[in-house]
């Protein structure tokens, strides 16, 4: 029998990251044998932002892919330790991984709209559900929660490919939104759009935490302190072999991490001595 995602109301007040929505233990991953990340112990807090930072080639990005197990998908990719949520072991082999990608959904670097109109890109999950009935209304609402609905709502059946970068990133941001997931991963998000684009995918992401536990990787570290509740801070240790691997270094409270940081790595890299 496939095994459940567990159903998480709407209704539950925000938890401390002591009742966090996923857990990892012991989470390390390697590429065809050769290790990218090892040892990683983080809890993700319900209805807050997470921001993972560090340098290139530190495994922040192989993390955020274990979370709703795109790392499936990825040639040689093995996955080992613990990834709960709402502790449920996502890597058992009875989870319905399709049913726990539509309950942790996920915003790529690049904006991705579908070669269809901007309706049809909302209204593609939600059909895939088997949901027939109050589309216009699915559509509106996740547009509207994505900042969108005022600046598309006379063009519904335009092409997506006509938005702006910015517009079509959040498009992807309603897209996820349209087949109500409980958590929204972003992996760098913002890196292809200017700053003004940057700026409304920032607030929008303070309006969707009321609603949403939002897990971001990112490298620009004003983004982090500005939209962040917490912080990991990831650095890549050099191997005997030559290679590298991503290591969590810190984890704590945003304004902590970027003013009384317990590592001096993390001083270091924050400060910009290195990375």
């Amino acid at each position: 029998m496939t095994a459940q995602v567990p159903h998480v109301t709407t209704t539950a007040a925000p938890a401390s990251v002591l009742d966090a929505v996923i857990t990892l233990d012991d989470l390390a991953v390697s590429y065809f044998g050769r290790p990218a990340i090892e040892n990683v112990h983080l809890d993700f807090g319900f209805r807050e932002i997470t921001a993972l930072i560090g340098p290139s080639g530190c495994g922040k990005s192989t993390v955020l892919r274990c979370l709703n197990r795109m790392n499936d998908l990825v040639l040689g990719a093995e996955v080992t330790g613990t990834v709960k949520y709402h502790d449920q072991d996502i890597y058992d082999p009875a989870v319905d991984v399709i049913e726990l990608r539509r309950r942790i959904g996920m915003v790529f670097q690049k904006p991705n709209p579908f070669p269809k109109s901007i309706y049809d890109n909302i209204a593609f999950g939600p059909r895939v559900k088997g949901v027939k009935k109050g589309l216009d209304e699915i559509v509106e609402e996740a547009l509207t929660k994505a900042a969108l609905w005022d600046e598309v709502k006379d063009k519904l059946k335009e092409s997506a490919f006509a938005l702006s970068g910015g517009q079509q990133q959040r498009l992807c941001i309603a897209r996820c939104i349209a087949v109500s997931p409980d958590v929204i991963l972003m992996d760098e998000p913002c890196a292809s759009l200017d700053p003004i684009a940057t700026s409304r995918i920032e607030d929008l992401m303070q309006d969707l935490k009321r609603e949403f536990s939002i897990i971001i990787v990112t490298h620009n570290m004003q983004q982090a302190a500005r939209v962040s509740d917490r912080t990991a801070f990831f650095t890549a240790e050099a191997l005997e072999n030559g290679g590298r691997i991503g290591r969590l270094v810190e984890y704590d409270v945003t304004s902590r991490i970027f003013t009384n940081p317990a590592e001096r790595r993390t001083e270091d890299y924050i400060t910009g001595r290195f990375g």
